[in-house]
């Protein structure tokens, strides 16, 4: 779990957990950058399009109400 924490690219997971984790990374900093050639990525990975559908819907969603809760100051004191 620490080293997920400290930088994910070198903690000892599979690669396609790496992938996965690529691409989210990516959605969170510039969805905009997403192109056909990180989906085929993540196919090439293990993912159908199912699967690539749920990351994006997951990490989205997270990343949504992260900011929704950091906007109204929720968790902070």
């Amino acid at each position: 779990m620490k080293a997920l924490q400290d930088d994910y690219r070198t903690a000892p997971i599979s690669e396609q957990d790496r992938v996965m984790l690529d691409y989210v990374s990516q959605l969170t900093h510039d969805a905009t950058r997403i192109s056909k050639q990180d989906h085929e990525r993540l196919r090439a990975a293990g993912f159908d399009d199912q699967g690539i559908l749920q990351i994006t819907l997951i990490a989205s969603w997270f990343n949504y109400i992260n900011r929704a809760a950091d906007a109204l100051g929720v968790g902070r004191d």
